[in-house]
């Protein structure tokens, strides 16, 4: 935060964001439904926003891949929440690919990075070109939480990561920690147009739920099953086609079923960072520290997320 007097305001004043894209999808989700099926769900395309979330990091295709198919998953689950703050998930393993981090917020701001170990990345690919989700992060655990500030008491669900891809880990915590059936497809390419990146999420609804409450039970296996087979039959191209209206794909999916769309919602590129956020992270420090952390008088702390750098004089930062 500057003045034309060359006045330079202390970090713990400055909430200037970094020249980060701003950048909405205004149709990112669309909600829909089978009318007389007792099936919901959300097809999400990041679109142009998936390039820009994805291209802040120089990472190797296979780790952009997962880093796309986790943002795009994180806002179709999102999307079916009703909460304030932010909805993440956070994959923690052994792998190559330490830490897999995606989050959005109630009003649709995505963010997300892959911490990788680089050498032991380089390995993988070496021998594998196209590792999957489970090579890559390894043996570890999944989880997602609903932060909604500092009032209230996170709320997670945590279990072992099982399964080849990003989509069969998901499904294995739902059916492990929620007891709920889904069906989930994600998809991230890189196209001619840049990075894409998409997910298509169904939910089987309880026969409590309101949704064709005059069928059987046979019955409604019965049509889950046949959405579930319908959702199957969608290919990548068509999950990251931009010139692919979402009304027209799910129409080609469900059109014997009968399908019917909500109203969509935005997604937008959703970086947080700030000087005053990272001052204030400084500040936790003791003096000590903050030394082993100057280099030539100034300390350097870099965004995870957007991978901005902010560079602070020693000496604004006390510590404590």
């Amino acid at each position: 935060m500057h003045d034309p007097t060359g006045f330079h305001a202390p970090a713990f004043l400055d909430s200037d964001r970094p020249a980060v894209p701003d950048l909405v999808v205004p149709r990112g989700v669309m909600p829909f439904y089978l009318p007389d099926r007792p099936v919901r769900g959300r097809l999400v395309r990041l679109g142009t926003l998936a390039d820009a979330l994805l291209t802040r990091h120089d990472n190797p295709d296979a780790v952009t891949r997962i880093a796309g198919e986790a943002l795009a998953l994180v806002a179709a689950l999102a999307a079916a929440l009703k909460f304030r703050g932010s909805f993440s998930l956070q994959a923690k393993g052994d792998g190559p690919v330490g830490m897999l981090l995606a989050d959005c917020t109630e009003a649709g701001a995505l963010r997300g990075y892959a911490r990788t170990d680089a050498e032991r990345l380089a390995a993988l690919l070496a021998a594998d070109a196209s590792p999957t989700a489970a090579a890559l992060l390894g043996s570890g655990y999944l989880a997602f939480t609903v932060d909604q500030g500092p009032d209230s008491d996170p709320h997670q669900g945590i279990v072992a990561i099982e399964g080849d891809s990003l989509a069969e880990m998901a499904l294995h915590y739902f059916a492990t920690s929620e007891q709920l059936r889904c069906a989930i497809r994600l998809a991230c390419a890189r196209t001619p147009a840049g990075w894409r990146a998409s997910a298509l999420v169904l939910e089987r609804i309880a026969g409590a739920g309101g949704i064709a409450p005059d069928m059987d039970a046979a019955a409604r296996r019965e049509a889950w099953s046949t959405a579930t087979i319908l959702a199957g039959t969608v290919s990548d191209a068509e999950l990251l086609d931009d010139d692919l209206p979402p009304e027209q794909l799910l129409y080609r999916l469900f059109h014997s079923e009968g399908v019917a769309a909500d109203l969509p919602r935005a997604l937008a590129y959703g970086c947080r960072c700030s000087r005053q956020r990272l001052a204030g992270i400084l500040e936790s420090f003791p003096a000590d520290d903050l030394d082993h952390m100057a280099s030539d008088g100034r300390i350097v702390m870099t965004c995870e997320f957007c991978n901005m750098d902010f560079t602070f004089d020693r000496a604004e930062a006390r510590g404590r």
